[in-house]
């Protein structure tokens, strides 16, 4: 049975996060997304955190293990505080984890300690793709073997930092599986729009699109080599982070429209004290709560090796994106007409907890 006690080195890195996130990321995340662009200053004291580090063996350069559960906490943290900001610091995850996960040796020692020895550096990843019918195990782009090379086609959308970043984790079909592999930035075949994505919250985080035309790449730049990779283990790691991420913003727009209520009048009583609004209140929290409990249920079964992992990461953050939008809705409905104004950060959580349903891939634990 698993404790729902932090561990003391957990316990110390929630607290090094919820500071930061409190400090700096909750200050700066509306002039951020007014302005499209998160401080590269903050971004670089996120990254000191070490919570990629602390994931990676000495081995390769870091100084700890992979723990999905720290991961988790250490996402809803980070969320609580803004999730474009949350997003952007652990862009280079989306890169590494897979690779210390599923990577060949040969890939580990190469990209790891690059990676995490140095400052930040904008090493992405390609999932997500344009289709309603959008599907991790049935995607559109395409890998085929040719000549010991692979070649890469399609259009993936959402690549965080694609046009700066040193390297990108392509998914694709192939074969019926979807398999990663790695892109160089200078690879022939490999466009990045010009144009940002234009998206309804999240705005700080620069997202653009990518097209892949018959790139070529080595057959050994294939994720895990010649026997590729256990893709439905990946998915469930970026599931979970989804649901973490999730799991934070839906906490900051309770804790805020919990502490409005309980200081705005009406009618001589604080509102907190009328029975709708206190219903509400009480739903949200337990809606959190019990998000929650299943995202740490399923990011331990995911270190544990158990089989419910992969369907209990699913169920997670298909409630988790349910969960969020209801809970950052009633937050701007408790706010009233103070709710829709963007003096209050309550209407840009809503923008951000409708992402939710589409963000799968955005992060990684």
């Amino acid at each position: 049975m698993y404790s729902f006690d932090p561990t003391e080195e957990q316990q110390m890195l929630i607290e090094a996060v919820n500071k930061y996130a409190a400090n700096d990321l909750r200050p700066a995340a509306r002039d951020a997304e007014e302005s499209g662009e998160l401080p590269q200053k903050i971004i670089a004291k996120g990254w000191e955190l070490g919570l990629l580090q602390a994931s990676i063996p000495e081995t390769y350069g870091g100084f700890g293990e992979r723990s999905a559960v720290t991961g988790a906490l250490a996402v809803e943290e980070m969320a609580f505080g803004d999730l474009a900001g949350a997003l952007a610091v652990t862009t280079p995850s989306l890169f590494a984890t897979p690779i210390l996960l599923m990577g060949s040796e040969e890939q580990k020692r190469e990209y790891l300690p690059r990676i995490v020895e140095g400052e930040w550096s904008p090493y992405t990843a390609a999932l997500i793709e344009y289709a309603f019918d959008f599907d991790p195990n049935d995607l559109k782009t395409t890998a085929t073997l040719e000549d010991g090379r692979y070649s890469l086609n399609g259009e993936k959308a959402f690549v965080p930092f694609a046009k700066e970043a040193q390297a990108l984790l392509v998914y694709a079909n192939l074969d019926g599986q979807t398999q990663a592999f790695i892109v160089a930035k200078e690879a022939e075949g490999l466009s990045i729009s010009e144009e940002r994505e234009k998206l309804m919250g999240v705005n700080a985080l620069p997202l653009y699109r990518v097209q892949l035309t018959n790139v070529k790449i080595p057959a050994a730049n294939r994720l895990g080599g010649e026997s590729g990779c256990a893709f439905e283990q990946l998915l469930a790691s970026m599931r979970i982070a989804n649901a973490a991420a999730a799991v934070g913003v839906a906490n900051a727009a309770f804790e805020y429209s919990r502490d409005y209520a309980k200081e705005r009048e009406a009618f001589g009583v604080k509102i907190a004290q009328k029975q709708a609004i206190a219903f509400m209140l009480a739903e949200m929290r337990t809606e959190i709560e019990a998000v929650r409990l299943l995202m740490w249920e399923a990011a331990w079964e995911l270190d544990t090796g158990r089989e419910d992992a992969v369907k209990d990461a699913y169920l997670v953050s298909t409630g988790a994106a349910d969960m969020a939008m209801m809970v950052t809705d009633r937050a701007v409905q408790i706010l009233g007409g103070h709710g829709y104004i963007r003096d209050h950060p309550v209407e840009m959580w809503m923008r951000n907890g409708r992402g939710f349903a589409t963000f799968t891939g955005l992060a990684i634990i």
